[in-house]
Order: structure tokens, then C-alpha cells, then sequence
């Protein structure tokens, strides 16, 4: 017996058939790979139901799409659940898209994310259906009322990252369904609403880095689904309430960069995987119970006022303590961390404390720590030899306590490290000689020391800086430095060198910085290149041969170096209040004393107030340190500037942490660089050109207001000599504004070498490993993409 079971095909209807030929002409995208001749329901990004008998979702996401004329035509699909159009370049939402798009009542979701859209919210009248609504990363501005008020369904809004303000929006939804809130990176003002309690099925909150204040309501406890709260970098007050650990659902609580102030509430982590207080005003000691729950995973209490001692009881689930900047003291809790074997801890920060004792042996224990700072303390003793079991570690920073001892031969064993600072101690005995086989080094500080010997082989890896200031080596330069092709600075000052500086040292081309003072070094000084600041002052037997504007004076003796030798301009900064309250820097430079200056010190720095005054063009841009007046003196140049009181970029991102840049900050700055750049390329007079633009020369007039410094010295390197490209050109200003921009990315120093860099930046490891992996782990409290 047999049995015939007919195949049955459908088809799409005609007129949602036609009404995607329709876009695919008016779209005429090739990428989209839509052949006209086939069914829709098999073209690329196109979405049918089982059947084939409706199209269901579409999605033009990531085609640079910046004409929104299409979108009216998607509302001819009245099957449509899904419309994504998400990372385009759309600046507006036609009219005829909200009245048609609203009629269809089963669309559940709409992403217009990462567009360029400006203006007011739209009112969404009708969409009935829609589940899921996703603006963020646009730049829609003005109050928020009853633009969403008819969404009945709506569970999931973002909004963030636009420039909203006025107070938090209250009328979401009549059905007050909502689960998902993110209103982060806008500047939203006021208290969060109690009508905000309202929304009983809500698990996400994301208000961060707004303008809100006050205090966070203790109704915030009714809120019993709630799995995230997030409220980083605003202006909310008073304590952190109590009622946070009545939460039972709640996993993730940032309140990071606030002004709460008060004691730690016992049993806040009661139920919480990750908890971020960091810079804040919390005093008193952390609780007894804080670290222990089992459910625990990352705790940041850094930047506070917090003293008293560490707990002895941790989560053996805890990957991430960071506690510092405080005033914690007593000894590091060793017996945990000889416990609990199965300790999971990858990153342990309590630098800046008060902590004292020794440097425990049962650190060794934690075989999965990857980061270790306990810097700014006053641990005593010798670094332990079990620190060599840390086989994971890549990051060991102990600089700045009261340790002795040597260091530990072990050390060497250690192949991931990348970051090893033991500086500002009081170590002695020598430097281990097989220090080389560390292949993974990028930076060693191991200045103001008590090293003896001379200076062994060190990883040709190393690129980031090399520092053995302030110790007691003695012997020659060693010519296995000539390795170091990578390295950018070379900080060998005050010890006990003798011999002649090598030529090799000339041939470096990845370094921008050497110090050899107050050694014993005698001989000629090289010839070195134009970009290269070089300091070799207090050493006696040194003779400049180069200069070409010795004094005669000198010249008959050969001009002892041992005041000062800066290659390049090196400077003095001063700051100066005068009477009208104005406030100015003052930046001493000496002249650079090899023979490839081209011009005299005059011309150099006049030259950029000539072109300044040539025209009636004004030059002034609020991101870019004006110029206000040059001084001359046989030996150096005055230069007067508007003062800029936040210090350097580079100050900021690699200094104290006081200051650290959260995601809003580094957006305003990036933005603020390319602002200036653009007006110093566009200037009437020609376009000036930075030959040498990096975060030294990005003044801060606050967290968000960067400033290009240095104008007066555009033209201080002969174009010849300019190392990236051997052109000055305007590519070279945006490469290094690219370099800034990756920078304040990844929160690390970009690894000299601009080739390097760029193939870094193209290469495969960085497109397939996690994109967050290389981003700086404290933008990840304040990122609205990053969710760790």
C-alpha cells in the first residue's frame, strides 16, 4: 500500500513580493546579494515564517544606509515582527513610518541603534505589538513625556548614549510591562522617580553617567525581579541603601563614581556577583561578611575612605578584588589565600593603602592571578620566591613599599609577565642575569633602588620603557641594548656607568627618550636624531662637540655637558597667576644642541605667531592651547600659554588614578582632539601640521575638555627627517590621532613602532578575539556595551 503525501509550496503574497523588488531597486545595494529573480523569502538578511507564506524579519544592519527614504516602504509588510537597521548613518525617522510602521500590529521589535538620527523622540503612535525598542548611540535630544506613553507592550527600551536631558522619563508603557531600562549616557537631571517603582517586571536598570542626583529611594527594594542596577558616574548622594541586599535577584549593583558617602551596609553582597563603589566617599571599615558569599565574583571598593582591616574570609568564586586607594592597613590576610586552594582570584589591586607586614609566601597560591599591584604601601621584607608559582601572572607591580632583599632569581621563570615594577624600594644584589628569558616583557621599572653590578641582557620584547634610575650599576652601556629595537624610553640616570655612550643608541629608531645623567660616562656625544630627547647632564668628561651656537667661552674648552643636554626641547613648566586673575603656564625650553637644527631658535618659535598674525584670521579654537607670547635668552625660550589645570593626557591616563577617565570622558576628549585637529588643518593662513601629536601634548582643562599643546613647535622637525612616513603630510596628524584614539581605547601605552601598530590594529588576533578583551578594563564600569 502506498500513500501520497503532496508537497505544498507557498508563495509570498504579490504585494509584499512586489514591495521587496521595490526595495531592492531603490536600495540598489550589492552587497545585499538580493536576486530579484528568486523568491525574497532566500535573499540575504530576509526572514520568512515556516511556511514561506510572510516575510518576518529584515535586517539592513551595517550597510551604510544613510537615506531613510526605504523605511516607509517596509511598512508595506504588514507581517513584519523584526525591523533591524541598526549601524547605518540614518539622521532621521520619516513621518510616514511611524504612521504606517504603527499599523502593524505583530511588530515586536525596532533597532534604529548606532545611527545618526538628531532632533526630538518621535511619538509612537499605534505599534501596539512592540516588545523591544533600541535608539541608543544617536544623537536624539530633548525631554522625554509622552512620546512612548501608548506602547502598551513595550518590555525592552534603550535610549542611551544620545543627548536627552530634562527629567527620567516615567510614562513607558500603560501595560507597565517593562524589563529592560537604559537611559545611560545622556543628560538626564533630577532624582530617579518613585513612579520608576512602579514597574514591577523590571531586571534591568541602567542610569549611568547622567546628571542625576539625590539619593537612590529605599522603594528601589520593591523592585523584586531586579538583576542589574546600574547608576555610575552621577551626582547621587547620601548613603548606599540598605535595602539593596533585600534584593534577592539582584546580581550586578555599580554605583561607581557618585558622591555616596556613610559606611558599607552589612550584607550588600549578600545575593551579588559583582559590586563597583569605587570613587566615591565611603569611610569606616569594609564589613566582615563583604567578600565571603559564595555567589561573589568582582568587588571594586578602590577610591574611598575606607580604613580599618582586609577580611580574612573571600569567596573562593571571586575573579576580581580591587580595593585601592583607601586607607586600609594592617597585614595582606595570607591565611585565605593558603586555604583555598581552589581560589579562582585573576586580578588583586590594594595599592595605595596603608598596608603593612611582609609580602606573603602564600600569594604562590593563587595560580590564576593575572594582575597584582600593591603599590603605595608600606609592606617590609623580601619579595618571596613563591611569587614564581604566579605562572599566570602578566601584570606585578610592588613599586613604592619598604622591601629589601634581592630579587628573586625565580622571577625569571615567569614567561607571562608583561608589566613588572619594583621600583622605589630599597632591593639590593644584582639584577638576575637571566632576566632575558622573560619573552613577554614590554616594561621593567626597577629605578630608585639599591642594584649593584652591571647591567645583564635584557628581553628584546621590551618596548614600553626600561628604567634602572637611581641605583648603584656600574660598568659600560651594554652593547646588547642595541636589541632593543622596540623600546621607547631608556631611563639609565644616576647610577655609576662610565665609558662612552654607544653609537647604537643613535640607531634606536622606537626610542623618544633617554636619560643618562649623573653617571660617569665620558667622550663624545652622538650625533642623534632630531626626535629623540636625550639627557646627559651631570657627567663631568662629556664633551658636546655638536652645538653650533657654543659661546666662545666655551668653545675653547670643548663645553662641558654637565649642566644640561637635551636633544629635541626638553621642558620646565611653571604656572604663573597675574594680576587680572588670569592664569598662564610658562614652559622653559633649552635649545637642542646637535647640528640638525636648520634655523635659529627665533625663527623657530616665531614662526607659528607669524602665520598666527599673517592673515585676519583669529586663531582660536577652544581645543587648542593658544599661544599667547615668546621670551628669548641666550640659553632658552619662554613660552606662555593659557593654563590648563588637569595636567597632560598622558598624566591622566597613566598617573594617579584620581582622575580616571571613565567612557564619557574619553568620548569628550577623542572628539575634542579631532575638533582641534580639524581647525588646525583648516587655518586660513595653511594648515599646521604636529609632526610629533601624542598624549604628552593633549592639555586638560577638565575630564572632558582635551587641548592640542605645543603649537609654537609645528615646524621644529626637518620634514626629512620625519620618522613614520620620511613626508610630512596631513595623513601623519590623523595616523596619530589614530594612535590617541587606540590609546584611550585600551588604557595601555601603544607599543611604539607605527607599523607595529597598524598591523595590531588589522590584525586577525584583535578581530577574533572578544572585541572587550582589549579595551581598558575601567571603561568596563562606565561602557554601556560592556557587561562584565
Amino acid at each position: 500500500m502506498f500513500f501520497f503525501c503532496p508537497l505544498v509550496f507557498s508563495e509570498l503574497p504579490s504585494n509584499q513580493r512586489n514591495a521587496m523588488i521595490d526595495l531592492s531597486n531603490l536600495l540598489n545595494k550589492t552587497d545585499l546579494s538580493w536576486n530579484i529573480s528568486k523568491e525574497p523569502c532566500s535573499w540575504n538578511r530576509v526572514t520568512c515564517s515556516s511556511g514561506n507564506s510572510s516575510i518576518t524579519e529584515i535586517s539592513f544592519s551595517g550597510f551604510s544606509l544613510s537615506s531613510s527614504d526605504f523605511l516607509p516602504r517596509l511598512c508595506k509588510i504588514d507581517s513584519l515582527r523584526s525591523i533591524d537597521v541598526s549601524n547605518n548613518a540614518l539622521t532621521l525617522i520619516p513621518e510616514g513610518f511611524i504612521k504606517d510602521c504603527g499599523k502593524i500590529g505583530g511588530l515586536e521589535l525596532l533597532n534604529i541603534s548606532r545611527n545618526r538620527l538628531v532632533g526630538p523622540l518621535p511619538t509612537f503612535q499605534g505599534f501596539v505589538g512592540l516588545k523591544f525598542l533600541d535608539l541608543s548611540f544617536n544623537s536624539l535630544n530633548g525631554n522625554i513625556n509622552l512620546q512612548l506613553d501608548g506602547l502598551i507592550a513595550l518590555k525592552s527600551l534603550n535610549l542611551s548614549a544620545n543627548h536627552f536631558s530634562g527629567l527620567i522619563p516615567t510614562n513607558l508603557g500603560k501595560a507597565m510591562d517593562l524589563e529592560q531600562l537604559e537611559l545611560s549616557a545622556n543628560a538626564f537631571e533630577g532624582r530617579i522617580p518613585d513612579q520608576i517603582m512602579g514597574y514591577q517586571n523590571l531586571t534591568l536598570i541602567d542610569l549611568g553617567v547622567n546628571n542625576l542626583s539625590g539619593p537612590v529611594p529605599d522603594r528601589i527594594k520593591d523592585l523584586s525581579k531586579l538583576e542589574v542596577l546600574i547608576l555610575s558616574s552621577n551626582n547621587f548622594r547620601g548613603q548606599i541603601p540598605a535595602a539593596i541586599s533585600n534584593i534577592r535577584t539582584l546580581s550586578r549593583f555599580a554605583a561607581n563614581q557618585n558622591h555616596f558617602e556613610g559606611t558599607i551596609p552589612s550584607g550588600i553582597t549578600r545575593f551579588l556577583k559583582n559590586l563597583d563603589l569605587s570613587y566615591n566617599k565611603l569611610n569606616g571599615s569594609i564589613p566582615t561578611d563583604m567578600l565571603s558569599p559564595s555567589n561573589l565574583q568582582s568587588v571594586d571598593l578602590s577610591y574611598n575612605l575606607l580604613n580599618g582591616l582586609i577580611p580574612s574570609n573571600i569567596s573562593p568564586s571571586l575573579v576580581r578584588l580591587r580595593l585601592g586607594s583607601n586607607s586600609l592597613d594592617g597585614p595582606i590576610p595570607s591565611s585565605v589565600f593558603g586555604k583555598l586552594e581552589k581560589l579562582i582570584l585573576a586580578l588583586l589591586n590594594l595599592a595605595g593603602n596603608n598596608l603593612t607586614g611582609t609580602l606573603p609566601g602564600q600569594l604562590g597560591n593563587l595560580s590564576h592571578l593575572q594582575v597584582m599591584k600593591l603599590q603605595s604601601n608600606r609592606l617590609v621584607g623580601e619579595i618571596p620566591v613563591e611569587i614564581a608559582l604566579l605562572q599566570k601572572l602578566s601584570t606585578l607591580n610592588v613599586s613604592w613599599n619598604l622591601l629589601n632583599g634581592s630579587i628573586p632569581s625565580s622571577i625569571s621563570s615567569m614567561r607571562n609577565l608583561v608589566n613588572v615594577n619594583l621600583q622605589g624600594n630599597s632591593l639590593s644584589g644584582s639584577i638576575p642575569y637571566d632576566i632575558s628569558h622573560l619573552n613577554s616583557l614590554l616594561e621593567l621599572q626597577l629605578g630608585e633602588n639599591q642594584l649593584t653590578g652591571a647591567i645583564p641582557v635584557m628581553p628584546t620584547t621590551l618596548q614600553i620603557a626600561l628604567n634602572l634610575s637611581s641605583n648603584l650599576l656600574v660598568g659600560p652601556i651594554p652593547f646588547s641594548f642595541s636589541r632593543l629595537t622596540g623600546l621607547e624610553v631608556l631611563d639609565l640616570s644616576n647610577n655609576r656607568l662610565t665609558g662612552e655612550i654607544p653609537q647604537f643608541l643613535t640607531e634606536m629608531r622606537s626610542l623618544t627618550r633617554l636619560v643618562l645623567s649623573n653617571n660617569q660616562l665620558s667622550g663624545n656625544i652622538p650625533k642623534f636624531p632630531s626626535w629623540l630627547t636625550v639627557n646627559a647632564s651631570g657627567n663631568e668628561h662629556l664633551i658636546n662637540t655638536l652645538t653650533s651656537n657654543t659661546s666662545p667661552k666655551s668653545a675653547k674648552k670643548g663645553k662641558s655637558v654637565a649642566a644640561s643636554i637635551l636633544v629635541g626641547f626638553a621642558a620646565t613648566l611653571f604656572t604663573v597667576g597675574v594680576v587680572t586673575g588670569l592664569v598662564i603656564s610658562i614652559s622653559r625650553r633649552y635649545y637642542r644642541v646637535n647640528d640638525e637644527q636648520p634655523q635659529s631658535a627665533e625663527h623657530l618659535y616665531s614662526q607659528a605667531r607669524t602665520r598666527m598674525n599673517s592673515t585676519n584670521a583669529k586663531f582660536y579654537n577652544s581645543n587648542v592651547m593658544t599661544p599667547l607670547a615668546y621670551v628669548l635668552s641666550v640659553d632658552n625660550a619662554y613660552l606662555f600659554n593659557e593654563f590648563s589645570p588637569k595636567e597632560t593626557l598622558f598624566d591622566i591616563l597613566y598617573g594617579s588614578l584620581e582622575n580616571a577617565l571613565n567612557w564619557a570622558s574619553r568620548y569628550s576628549i577623542v572628539v575634542g582632539v579631532a575638533h582641534g585637529l580639524s581647525f588646525l588643518q583648516g587655518f586660513a593662513p595653511g594648515p599646521i601640521l604636529l609632526l610629533d601629536l601624542s598624549i604628552v601634548k593633549i592639555m586638560l582643562k577638565s575630564l572632558k575638555e582635551p587641548q592640542i599643546g605645543d603649537i609654537e613647535l609645528c615646524k621644529m622637525i626637518d620634514p626629512s627627517k620625519y620618522a613614520y612616513n620620511m613626508r610630512v603630510t596631513i595623513v601623519g596628524n590623523i595616523y596619530s590621532f589614530g594612535v590617541i584614539f587606540l590609546e584611550l581605547l585600551n588604557g595601555k601605552p601603544i607599543v611604539s613602532e607605527g607599523t607595529k601598530l597598524a598591523k595590531w590594529a588589522l590584525s586577525d588576533s584583535v578581530r577574533q578575539d572578544k572585541w572587550d578583551h582589549n579595551l581598558d578594563p575601567n571603561m568596563s564600569r562606565t561602557s554601556l556595551a560592556i557587561r562584565s
